[in-house]
């Protein structure tokens, strides 16, 4: 069964830095996009950044030019550096990720449990 595990959430000043990374097992085969999702008390679950294999990042607009995206394709691992983090920015980043197994040849969609990102002001 694959699992994506996140990691590095916490607590941070306004204008500090974070640095989640998510990684992926149990019989993954290949991995076509990995990304990050946040979901903020009240409000639904958005796109923060996304990698596919092929092409540019992208970012919602309200990250562009703070946060980036990054994948290691040979340890099935994503991360997403975090800078610049403002109040807004606290949520439950989620990693997400279009994998197919080592005995299944469809690519399906896999989630994370979800990190705690907190920004104080």
């Amino acid at each position: 069964q694959v699992q994506l595990v996140e990691s590095g959430g916490g607590l941070v000043q306004a204008g500090g830095s974070l640095r989640l990374s998510c990684a992926a097992s149990g019989g993954v085969s290949s991995i076509r996009t990995m990304g990050w999702y946040r979901q903020a008390p009240g409000k639904q679950r958005e796109l923060v950044a996304l990698m596919m294999s092929v092409g540019r990042p992208e970012y919602a607009d309200s990250v562009k030019g703070r946060f980036t995206i990054s994948r290691d394709i040979a340890e099935n691992m994503v991360s997403l550096q975090m800078n610049s983090l403002k109040p807004e920015d606290t949520a439950v980043y989620y990693c997400k990720g279009i994998v197919r197994t080592t005995v299944d040849l469809t690519f399906r969609e896999y989630w994370g449990r979800g990190t705690q990102v907190t920004v104080s002001s």
